[in-house]
């Protein structure tokens, strides 16, 4: 996927005001509309500049891109970081008159297919406010109880003279026990002022999980990679497992085989039901690292006759 310099784009530098955007967007517009336009390519630079326009003239989009630096260039191979927009807060404001069903692969893998939020209600001097979201990131161990985090958030407002400048608030937010990744968690009246006497708008708080040392998560499930010594593997044995809840003694049946799962029912991500913890059982080989381990493999050799590529005709 190729980087989008929608600065290029627009012909404006990376410090315009929203002013200098709105005026190189609609002399751009003008040039290279499908309808007016004798360039070969105008329907194809139309279509870059309403995408390059959506994002910069809205400040919380244009901030969001702006943290991906100023070192990429137009054409470079592209993968937005996973957390790039983590505690971000986004604000209403829908597509401008760029259709949004031919934005690029670009667009929508920073701010997602069909990127529109609802925005502020009401009419006259008193309006409600818009609805905010952000992508927060929190431990799992904070799905199995009840936690309250403080969570610093980041929005824009536009300064006096018309460039989003970044600001931070901090929130005390309660995890509720069982939330899963993707999940919205709402706070009411925390998101943007109202107009007149018009309330806030809300908050949503898209959950994420961070990456954990030990556990992988799938839907409400999760799973632990757990090494066994090959004797342990073979003969069976007793082994103590590390659970998001605490330890475990896990029972390993004889004759188990790598990648062999091991369920513990209702030890997922608590909720109703609760999903299951799987202990996925990896067989670990001791170093041959010492003429002793070198011995005792031979004698091993010698003493168990397998032949792992049987099956293939080996």
């Amino acid at each position: 996927m190729e980087f989008k310099d929608y600065y290029t784009i627009m012909g404006v530098e990376r410090g315009a005001s929203q002013d200098e955007i709105k005026r190189a967007y609609r002399k751009l517009a003008r040039k290279y509309h499908p309808d007016v336009s004798k360039e070969e390519d105008a329907e194809q630079r139309f279509k870059e500049i309403g995408e390059a326009y959506e994002v910069l003239k809205d400040p919380e989009k244009r901030t969001a891109y702006d943290q991906l630096g100023a070192n990429w260039k137009a054409g470079q191979d592209f993968r937005p970081p996973p957390d790039w927009n983590q505690g971000f807060e986004f604000r209403g404001g829908g597509f401008t008159g760029a259709d949004a069903e031919h934005f690029s692969d670009f667009f929508e893998s920073l701010f997602g297919k069909g990127f529109s939020r609802a925005g502020g209600r009401g009419g006259g001097f008193h309006a409600r406010g818009e609805d905010t979201h952000a992508k927060v990131v929190v431990d799992l161990e904070d799905a199995y109880s009840s936690a309250v985090r403080t969570l610093t958030l980041k929005h824009t407002e536009v300064d006096a003279s018309g460039r989003p400048q970044v600001k931070e608030r901090t929130l005390n937010v309660r995890i509720p026990k069982g939330v899963r990744q993707g999940q919205h968690i709402r706070l009411a009246k925390q998101g943007g002022a109202g107009v007149g006497r018009g309330e806030a708008g809300d908050l949503y708080l898209e959950i994420e999980f961070r990456p954990h040392s030990l556990y992988r998560v799938e839907q409400k499930d999760v799973y632990l990679d757990l090494p066994l010594a090959p004797w342990e593997a073979a003969l069976g044995a007793t082994v103590t497992a590390p659970t998001p809840e605490g330890s475990v003694e896990l029972k390993i049946p004889a004759g188990s085989q790598g990648g062999r799962k091991l369920r513990l029912k209702g030890r997922g991500i608590p909720g109703d039901p609760p999903g299951d913890f799987y202990v996925v059982l990896q067989i670990a080989l001791p170093a041959a690292d010492s003429e002793a381990a070198k011995a005792a493999y031979r004698s091993l050799q010698k003493a168990v006759p397998f032949n792992p590529r049987a099956h293939l005709g080996g």
